[in-house]
């Protein structure tokens, strides 16, 4: 029998493939070329054919050249932190594909000269809030607060309460975050009860401002009071209002998720928000308030360090212009229409003998907002067991196990994602 080693075809014969030439041509030779060496090996061993080699190297190849892949949420956690936060818009897709170009980011085409940067994106914040006098986008919400610090409270007091020493993702402290820019925190009152003669008693000269922070990933409940933005404000010292979830308007269905409109008229100096949760945009921290202190930040030399990039501007602008998010979708979606697309899916994949129903779910807003917020919601009823096979899927369908279940909640799952996530579903049977 012959060595299975000598019918290995050589790599240079397998790369001039005509399909893996134009795979090539998508992804790059070294990844192409790392999938027709894991073939060839397959081969060597006897586990694949030589006549299927090429079959087999383009069913492996990925989708793109980078290695994110995209899935299904079906969590119920709309804005999901392991899974990138929010799901940019068709508009936000688009509108990325396009800066991917070179585009007139920093330029006018009407003058030919060098214009504001990002200045459509910084346009419709401003719109989106009339409220705020100026705005600006940096990277994230943790470097917005950052900026604040550095430029308005270096080698001063920042004075917050006990009650909001909050800690963020993946370890990260405020208060940690706040002192590595030279300022001090001044705590006052208690981790339950902090009143507004508590910030007044700390108030001196070396105030640089006082931050109130949302306790956006957690609840205190009981014997609590804490002061509100207008009582602050009426102190005299700048407010820095970080709101966490970037909500920019009141929401009726959260009423008790604070929003940047509301800060600034209660008498914030600045507020803070996230662009890719609440907002459903991409990855950004907003900056609103007075314009004497958002150019003063604007201006600080970090602020170059802290900068957005083209695609998150082009993405801020067509979220907060074009059609509703995901996530807004995703928040807005109507029960009954959940349970009546649950009833449809289930039936279909009865059809197709998968031991599933469709049950009654809660989902929750998720990415560190609107604590104890629940969202009544439909899901598909599957064995335990499929949770692994269906993260393992094309495309990988991410639920949650709950009471010895594998619930595919749908309120995260958009409606036009129905048949593949169907489709998913059936090929793990």
């Amino acid at each position: 029998m012959a060595d299975p080693r000598r019918l290995v075809p050589r790599t240079d014969v397998l790369l001039a493939e005509p399909r893996l030439v134009k795979a090539t041509e998508a992804l790059g030779a070294s990844i192409v070329k790392s999938a027709v060496t894991a073939a060839q090996q397959l081969v060597r061993t006897g586990e694949l054919a030589v006549d299927d080699i090429v079959e087999h190297v383009v069913a492996t190849l990925p989708a793109t050249a980078a290695s994110l892949r995209p899935v299904l949420n079906a969590t119920g956690v709309v804005v999901h932190t392991n899974l990138g936060r929010a799901p940019l818009s068709p508009a936000a897709l688009d509108a990325v594909r396009a800066a991917g170009a070179s585009t007139d980011v920093e330029f006018d085409l009407a003058t030919g000269q060098r214009a504001k940067r990002g200045r459509g994106a910084i346009a419709a914040l401003a719109a989106t809030v009339p409220d705020a006098e100026a705005v600006h986008v940096v990277n994230n919400n943790a470097a917005a607060l950052l900026l604040c610090a550095l430029t308005l409270a270096q080698g001063k007091e920042i004075i917050l309460s006990r009650g909001e020493l909050v800690e963020i993702g993946d370890g990260f402290r405020i208060p940690e975050l706040l002192a590595a820019t030279g300022a001090r925190l001044r705590e006052v009152g208690t981790t339950n009860r902090t009143s507004v003669a508590d910030y007044a008693a700390a108030l001196g000269p070396d105030t640089g401002f006082v931050l109130k922070v949302h306790p956006s990933n957690f609840l205190v409940t009981g014997f609590t009071a804490e002061a509100g933005v207008g009582e602050l404000a009426a102190l005299g010292a700048p407010v820095v209002a970080d709101i966490g979830s970037g909500l920019l308007r009141p929401d009726p269905l959260l009423p008790n998720e604070p929003d940047a409109a509301t800060m600034l008229l209660a008498g914030a100096a600045l507020v803070t928000a996230s662009g890719d949760k609440l907002l459903g945009g991409p990855q950004a921290g907003l900056l609103l308030g007075r314009h004497d202190l958002v150019e003063r930040l604007r201006r600080h030399p970090t602020a170059r360090a802290l900068r957005v990039d083209k695609l998150t501007l082009a993405a801020l602008e067509a979220t907060l212009l074009g059609p509703a998010p995901p996530v807004r979708r995703a928040l807005d979606a109507d029960v009954e229409t959940l349970r009546a697309r649950a009833a449809r899916l289930a039936g279909d994949l009865g059809r197709r003998g998968v031991d599933v129903t469709a049950v009654d779910s809660v989902a929750v807003v998720g990415g560190g907002g609107a604590p104890g917020v629940e969202l009544p919601s439909a899901a598909l009823q599957l064995p335990a067991s499929y949770a692994e096979r269906l993260r393992t899927a094309d495309p990988p369908v991410v639920g949650r196990v709950e009471r010895g279940h594998c619930l595919l909640d749908l309120r995260t799952v958009p409606p036009e994602d129905d048949d593949r996530l169907l489709a998913a579903v059936a090929r793990c049977t």
